[in-house]
């Protein structure tokens, strides 16, 4: 197996991380003692970068990952821990504000740091850009954070590449988050490329499709219990039983080759970059160590044609986000 920076100057980590929004109820109830186990296995298998936000449970996954370190103090210099600011929730309940002031960034870091039970993160990331701040002052705004000692590299996540150009002008960029998996290849299209030109890490969110990419995809009447999920088009009739026919065969696939259909899923991923790192999120031991399948998996040539031939570049039936999920991301292609 073979570690991954984290950003040119960054930590080597595990090549698979933890998506922590997973320890919210974002995509299905969980509780506290669900997370730690996860991050006791984690520690076993030697995975060691977290990544988390402000907003997660609004605040949830950050207290769950402090407690847990609270208790098991040899994790705080175990892991490698992200985390997220720049959105809040509308007052009025109508979406979601994107503040990327410094004001606004730097107490949201100072709360995450509170909640985490840490006086640094190794990864602060800008959640959302607000675009009527320039990604210039935006990246001042997250040197000076450096500089004070609360984190020790910045990020962005759901960038264009143009953007990461203009902010890694003032200031190196460790990471760019952007969700990328075989039905998500939007970050191919400059962002993949941008990444390793500039000795950026390119953090992979959502790697297995949001379940549709496993062996288990979350049930129809399930998604449709889960806010974001019922909103989704690709949660939606018929575009929810036309996935679930072309992932058919990517799952006999993965079968034909000793591994779980997520553990392909995200071998692939890695398969895309030595800077990509793939942060799954999952509140199952099971699922945990389907994922971890890829850290020692290298894909042949002739093994990426046979899933290219089975999930080829647009297979994927309706968009990854409504027009409303679309509030935020910035598009590039």
């Amino acid at each position: 197996m073979k570690h991954r920076s984290l950003g040119r100057n960054g930590p080597m980590i595990h090549p698979v991380g933890i998506g922590a929004m997973s320890f919210s109820n974002f995509y299905g109830p969980t509780n506290e003692r669900a997370s730690h186990a996860i991050l006791d296995a984690a520690i076993e298998a030697g995975v060691n970068h977290i990544d988390t936000a402000n907003v997660y449970g609004m605040g949830t996954s950050e207290t769950v990952i402090g407690t847990y370190l609270r208790d098991n103090p040899a994790a705080k210099t175990h892991f490698h821990i992200a985390t997220k600011g720049a959105i809040t929730r509308n007052p009025d309940g109508a979406g979601n504000i994107f503040n990327n002031s410094a004001e606004h960034l730097e107490a949201e870091l100072e709360g995450s740091l509170k909640r985490l039970g840490v006086e640094a993160v190794d990864l602060y990331y800008v959640h959302r850009r607000d675009a009527a701040v320039p990604i210039e002052e935006v990246t001042e705004t997250l040197a000076g954070l450096v500089k004070a000692g609360k984190t020790k590299a910045i990020g962005f996540s759901e960038i264009a590449p143009s953007s990461l150009r203009r902010a890694h002008a003032v200031h190196p960029v460790g990471a760019v988050q952007s969700e990328y998996s075989l039905s998500t290849r939007l970050p191919e299209l400059g962002m993949v490329q941008a990444c390793a030109e500039l000795g950026v890490a390119m953090v992979a969110f959502s790697p297995v499709g949001r379940s549709f990419l496993t062996d288990t995809p979350l049930g129809y009447a399930a998604a449709q219990e889960l806010p974001f999920l019922a909103n989704n088009p690709r949660f939606m009739e018929p575009n929810y039983s036309a996935n679930i026919a072309a992932v058919t065969p990517f799952q006999a696939l993965a079968r034909e080759m000793g591994m779980s259909a997520a553990g392909l899923a995200i071998a692939w991923v890695m398969s895309r970059g030595d800077h990509v790192i793939p942060i799954p999120g999952t509140r199952s031991l099971a699922h945990f160590a389907q994922l971890l399948e890829a850290a020692d998996r290298q894909l042949s040539d002739e093994e990426l044609q046979a899933i290219d031939a089975i999930l080829p570049v647009g297979w994927a039936h309706g968009d990854r986000y409504s027009d409303a999920q679309w509030n935020g991301p910035e598009k590039y292609s």
